[in-house]
C-alpha cells in the first residue's frame, strides 16, 4: 500500500510549528514526512530552516518514516553530506529516505562559485552520490574534483538509508537511473508524472521504487483555494530551467509575476471540494508509487493536517 504522507513545507513555515505539524500529522493518520533542504524560501516573506537539524528533532518525537531532497556538491561537502546521513540512520534505523537533486541557485549562489549548467550538475550529483553511497558502507574514499581526501565515517549504520535520486524532467529521470536507489518526482497531471516514471524505469530503474510530491490547494471555498494558490506557489509553474537558475526569492517572485494564473493553477490540485483532491490523487496512485507526499500551499496547515486525516487518507486508502 502507497504510504500517504505530509509534506514540511521549510520554505513556508518556521521549524518550530513544522516540528509541531509532524507530531500532528502522525496522530492525524499520515503515514510519514516529507521535506526539502533549502537555505532560502521561494518567496521573500517564507522561512528556511535548517532541514537537517528539524529531521532530528522530529524523528526523535515520531515514529513515522522520513523522506528529505537535498543537493550535495556545491554548498554542502559530500563528506559532510554523507556523516549527516550516517547520523540519522544510525539514531533511526530504516526510517530515512534522501532523495539527492543537482541544487538550485537560489541555495546554491551563497557559496561564490558559478553556477554550473545542467549537464555539469548531473555529472557532479552522479559523482557525488557514488561518493556518500561508498562511505556510508565504510569505504574510505578520495576526489580531487570534489575536494575530498580520506574521506570516511565512522559513525554508521548497519544499513544506510537509500539514495534516492529527485528529477521532474524525462530526460533527467533517465539519467539518474543508473545510479538511483529509486527516484522521487514532483507533478500533479497523471500524463506529465507518468512520463518522468516511465523514463526513469527506461532508463534502468525499473523495479526500484518512486516517490511523487503533490502540491494542493484545499480552503473552504474555491476562491480562497485560488488565491492562496496563486499567492504562495506561483513560482511552481516557471520552467524548471529558469527556475533552478534564478538566485534570490526576490527574483523568483518577479519572474513568477510573469506567469499565467490558468498555468499556475494547473500545476496544483486546486478545489474547495475533497472530492476533486481524492478523485485527481487516486489517479497519480495509479502509477504505483510507493510514497506520496502532501504538500498544502495554503496557510491553515493545522486544519489541513486534521481535515485530510479524517475525511481523505482513508478514501485513498480504501
Amino acid at each position: 500500500m502507497t504510504e500517504l504522507c505530509f509534506h514540511c513545507s521549510h520554505e513556508q513555515f518556521p521549524p518550530s510549528r513544522l516540528l509541531d505539524l509532524a507530531v500532528r500529522a502522525e496522530d492525524a493518520g499520515f503515514d510519514g514526512i516529507h521535506s526539502a533542504d533549502h537555505l532560502a524560501p521561494w518567496r521573500p516573506d517564507g522561512h528556511s530552516g535548517y532541514a537537517w537539524a528539524f529531521l532530528g528533532a522530529a524523528m526523535a518525537r515520531t515514529r513515522v518514516p522520513f523522506g528529505v531532497v537535498t543537493a550535495p556538491g556545491q554548498r554542502y561537502h559530500p563528506v559532510v553530506h554523507a556523516q549527516r546521513i550516517a547520523t540519522l540512520g544510525e539514531m533511526f534505523p530504516g526510517r530515512l529516505t534522501v532523495a539527492l537533486g543537482s541544487g538550485q541557485a537560489i541555495n546554491e549562489h551563497v557559496t561564490g562559485e558559478s553556477w554550473p549548467a545542467k549537464p555539469a550538475r548531473n555529472a557532479r550529483l552522479a559523482q557525488c552520490a557514488d561518493l556518500i553511497r561508498r562511505m556510508l558502507a565504510g569505504e574510505t574514499v578520495e576526489s580531487p574534483e570534489l575536494r575530498v581526501h580520506d574521506g570516511r565515517i565512522w559513525s554508521r549504520p548497519d544499513v544506510p538509508p537509500r539514495l534516492f535520486a529527485a528529477a521532474i524532467t524525462p530526460g533527467t529521470a533517465r539519467e539518474v537511473a543508473a545510479w538511483a536507489e529509486g527516484l522521487i518526482t514532483v507533478g500533479s497531471d497523471p500524463r506529465v508524472v507518468g512520463e518522468v516514471v516511465a523514463a526513469f524505469r527506461e532508463g534502468g530503474g525499473e523495479g526500484k521504487p518512486v516517490h511523487l510530491q503533490v502540491h494542493v490547494s484545499w480552503a473552504d471555498d474555491e476562491e480562497t483555494a485560488r488565491t492562496q494558490a496563486l499567492e504562495q506557489w506561483a513560482s511552481n509553474a516557471l520552467p524548471p530551467e529558469l527556475a533552478e537558475s534564478l538566485p534570490t526569492p526576490e527574483a523568483l517572485v518577479e519572474a513568477a509575476a510573469h506567469s499565467d494564473p490558468q498555468q499556475v493553477l494547473a500545476s496544483l490540485v486546486v478545489s474547495a471540494d475533497l472530492d476533486q483532491h481524492v478523485a485527481r490523487l487516486a489517479e497519480l496512485l495509479e502509477l504505483g508509487f510507493e510514497r506520496l507526499a502532501i504538500h498544502q500551499v495554503g496557510p491553515d496547515q493545522e486544519r489541513f493536517v486534521e481535515r485530510w486525516g479524517r475525511d481523505v487518507l482513508p478514501r485513498l486508502r480504501s
